[in-house]
């Protein structure tokens, strides 16, 4: 009987942490996985992998709602978001700020929606119905932000 050994095999080196900044598409921003935690207030309980996903998630949503309007702004001759112009606040075009929402809010009501199977006794039910609506207010605040990017009105009213 013979023991042969191998050496170990090589690890790859991690190429995309889970705090890294996601690459976008080079028109709209980057986004930084630890601004989002940040400004959305969104706990440290949630794993760097989970809050990655659902940023993705939510950069998908937006970028698909902005699709026509992004080609409109490249046809204009603008190559990227922060080239747009627009006002300025606190040194940052409001666009950017506005797409930077969106996503942030986006994000977070996913990860609320996916995280509120934890308790469902009475005490939690309740909470389960305040957390539908939160989710309900972010999606709607996401969508605010994704209108007032596309100069739209936040209302449509329709005549029964």
């Amino acid at each position: 009987m013979s023991f042969v050994a191998r050496p170990p095999m090589p690890v790859a080196p991690e190429t995309n942490s889970a705090d890294e900044p996601i690459i976008n598409d080079g028109f709209f921003p980057d986004v930084n996985p630890l601004t989002v935690r940040t400004v959305g207030r969104i706990s440290t309980a949630v794993p760097p992998e989970r809050l990655r996903a659902a940023i993705i998630a939510a950069i998908m949503t937006v970028e698909r709602d902005l699709t026509e309007w992004a080609n409109l702004q490249r046809a204009a001759g603008y190559t990227s978001l922060a080239d747009v112009p627009g006002v300025v606040i606190d040194g940052l075009s409001r666009l950017l700020q506005l797409y930077q929402r969106a996503v942030t809010l986006y994000a977070k009501a996913e990860l609320i929606e996916r995280t509120r199977d934890f308790d469902t006794t009475a005490a939690g039910g309740k909470a389960v119905d305040e957390l539908t609506e939160s989710v309900g207010d972010l999606r709607r605040d996401a969508a605010h932000a994704v209108r007032d990017m596309l100069g739209r009105s936040r209302t449509i009213v329709e005549l029964i």
